[in-house]
């Protein structure tokens, strides 16, 4: 038995016709009666009633059917897979990171090495830039998926999934008077400097809004573009500044980091995927790849 005997069959079944079913075979007539002639003999029953105008199909035939339909589609199903994976042989898949994403669990390196490791032959092309920014590109398809510091709103129509989710605090330097608190409020921040990332990042964002909430606009003596440097510069006593958690128990002994009472915030990136269908198998391949290594993890955001 062969798959073409069973593809003439099916056709000359849908179309009632040898010669249609030929034409759309692209060979000729008598090839396509000879091929089920021969399925006919191997399978001892007659699957075709060739004696009226229209070919009609036999009660063996209607019964053979579903099977020879089965079969076709699942060749059909492993031509696609055969596919797509040759497709991750090549291509190339667009990924966009938040600006300044620093965290000890979030291994971004890591992340890109395994994906080449597993398929070395498809590119990446990683951008940088503000949440904002990557969830315009990923609606616009100029990204397959991205990495967005998440508010307390996700956006549904990016499919996204947090990854990272942890306390956000109030770092300062050891010797500041705020260092011997256990909690403080935001507010008790009104008119010192701070230090934070540029407007645009996640933590930027954190902070102008909690603070707009206060009904007081943040001071803000230094902009730096890492979550690590502004600990550092707060470590030196140049300001306060609203930071991770994992990035205060990065730099243990150099900073001080204070519980945030009122309000309470939290930092969270999430693993966002452009609507609808991934663009090409590579990029379905990163995103799997992406949601078996990040998701599940719950500590240090950056930007």
């Amino acid at each position: 038995m062969e798959l073409r005997q069973l593809q003439y069959l099916v056709s000359v079944s849908d179309e009632a016709s040898f010669t249609k079913a030929a034409a759309l075979a692209r060979v000729a007539q008598p090839g396509v009666s000879a091929q089920i002639r021969r399925l006919e003999a191997e399978l001892g029953q007659q699957l075709l009633d060739r004696s009226g105008p229209a070919v009609q199909v036999t009660e063996a035939g209607a019964a053979v059917l579903p099977y020879a339909r089965a079969a076709l589609a699942a060749v059909a199903a492993v031509r696609e897979t055969a596919d797509a994976l040759a497709g991750l042989s090549r291509g190339q898949v667009t990924v966009g990171i938040v600006g300044a994403i620093s965290s000890p669990s979030l291994d971004l390196p890591g992340l890109l090495a395994g994906f080449h490791h597993d398929h070395p032959g498809i590119g990446i092309r990683l951008t940088e830039a503000s949440t904002g920014d990557l969830t315009a590109a990923l609606r616009a398809g100029r990204l397959d998926v991205a990495l967005i510091s998440a508010g307390p709103e996700l956006p549904p129509d990016l499919a996204p999934e947090v990854v990272v989710d942890e306390p956000l605090v109030i770092a300062v330097s050891p010797a500041d008077p705020l260092a011997r608190r256990r909690s403080v409020s935001l507010a008790a921040l009104a008119g010192r400097e701070l230090i934070s990332l540029p407007p645009g990042t996640g933590l930027r964002g954190y902070l102008d809004d909690a603070c707009a909430g206060l009904g007081f606009q943040p001071r803000i003596a230094f902009e730096v573009g890492d979550p690590r440097i502004a600990a550092q510069l707060a470590g030196r006593g140049l300001g306060a500044a609203l930071l991770p958690e994992s990035v205060i128990r990065a730099h243990r002994g150099q900073v001080r980091g204070i519980p945030l009472a009122r309000p309470r915030l939290r930092g969270r990136i999430a693993l966002a995927c452009r609507p609808g269908p991934a663009a090409s198998p590579a990029a379905r391949a990163f995103i799997a790849h992406a949601r078996q290594q990040l998701t599940g993890r719950r500590s240090g955001p950056g930007g």
